[in-house]
């Protein structure tokens, strides 16, 4: 039997019991931001694209030429020199993060760049880690894309037509795209759907794609087309002016205005007979850059402050002077203070394109 070396029964202390308080789990606190990204028309930069690659599996008539001559793989950023250049953004109050193209999912071992981005949303420093696409790679990507933090996805489709979507796309095949939501949809994303409003092509459409949209619980965006890039044919032959597209949509449903933002340019309605949200981007006929927080950086590494202006800082020189952040930092800051206050965009026949680039350079 225990007791004290004197052979007397050890004294059970009367203290009472604290009670055992477990180690608290430690907590990743994201870093305290640096002073925000401001450009000279005081709007606070919250929100970047970043275009993985040119190359897409599609060649949609509104967006590329036919014959493509996409970029050599050798003048691409590595996803490692991606993932730094978002680094420095999220560090200057960039909140939101949208990958894009061409197709981004096309882009060899993009998993990897999607789970090193995912470590922010961890922190807090990130909110949203989305992504736009065709839809053609989502049935092989979607449930990986939902555990690493993607919640939302908008997917380009512009028929429901399989011939009108061969047609637009000029190879696509709409059932995989089809099948492509349906996968997202089952692993928990949050689906919105992008149309291009084409004169003559789908125009006739729009109602009914609304309605399939909205009954499957997905938002739907219409846009117009934007004269970026050379392409076969005329784009004057391709506009439709959603003006007029929203006032043939009031003839059907109810569209009531909203004041919801999702940090793009799209300007949203409640349509009353479905219930669903549809939003309108209008770069041609309504100019939407009077709260522009967006700045978009291509896969080479340049930054472009303005979709539809040709000035762009090179990122790639600076990342790639030295290994410290200080460089393109400095870079970022100076870009910031030429963001000008809008585009110029203009359709007209027999015109070279606003801007000669094509839109998968820049990224959607």
């Amino acid at each position: 039997m225990s007791g004290s070396s004197s052979g007397r029964p050890a004294e059970i202390s009367s203290a009472p019991l604290q009670p055992h308080r477990a180690s608290p789990t430690p907590r990743i606190v994201a870093p305290a931001p640096a002073a925000p990204l401001i450009d000279p028309f005081q709007r606070a930069i919250t929100y970047l694209r970043i275009s993985v690659t040119d190359r897409c599996d599609l060649r949609c008539v509104y967006c590329m030429s036919e014959t493509m001559n996409f970029l050599p793989r050798r003048d691409l950023l590595t996803l490692e020199e991606l993932d730094r250049l978002c680094g420095v953004f999220i560090a200057r109050g960039v909140r939101k993060l949208r990958i894009t193209g061409g197709e981004p999912l096309v882009r060899r071992d993009i998993l990897h760049l999607f789970r090193r981005l995912s470590r922010h949303l961890g922190t807090g420093a990130l909110e949203e880690l989305t992504l736009t696409t065709n839809g053609t790679q989502l049935g092989r990507f979607a449930a990986e894309l939902a555990d690493l933090g993607v919640r939302r996805v908008n997917v380009s489709l512009d028929t429901l037509d399989p011939d009108k979507f061969r047609a637009i796309t000029r190879r696509g095949d709409l059932a995989v795209v089809l099948d492509g939501i349906a996968a997202a949809r089952a692993a928990g994303i949050k689906v919105k759907i992008n149309a291009v409003a084409l004169k003559g092509v789908n125009e006739d459409e729009i109602a009914d794609m609304i309605a399939w949209a909205h009954g499957l619980g997905m938002d739907m965006t219409l846009i117009e087309v934007m004269p970026l890039g050379e392409v076969e044919g005329e784009r004057t032959d391709q506009f439709l002016p959603l003006s007029l597209a929203r006032a043939r949509l009031e003839r059907r449903y109810t569209l009531t205005p909203l004041p919801d933002r999702t940090g793009g340019p799209a300007r949203y309605v409640r349509v009353a007979e479905t219930g669903g949200r549809l939003g309108f981007i209008t770069p041609l006929t309504h100019n939407f850059c009077e709260s522009c927080n967006r700045v978009r950086l291509t896969c080479t590494g340049k930054l472009y402050m303005c979709l539809g202006q040709e000035d762009a800082a090179d990122l790639r020189s600076a990342l790639r002077a030295s290994p410290d952040d200080a460089l393109v930092t400095a870079a970022v800051l100076e870009a910031i203070t030429r963001k000008p206050k809008g585009h110029d965009f203009v359709i007209a026949r027999q015109r070279p394109a606003a801007v000669p680039r094509h839109m998968s350079v820049t990224g959607g």
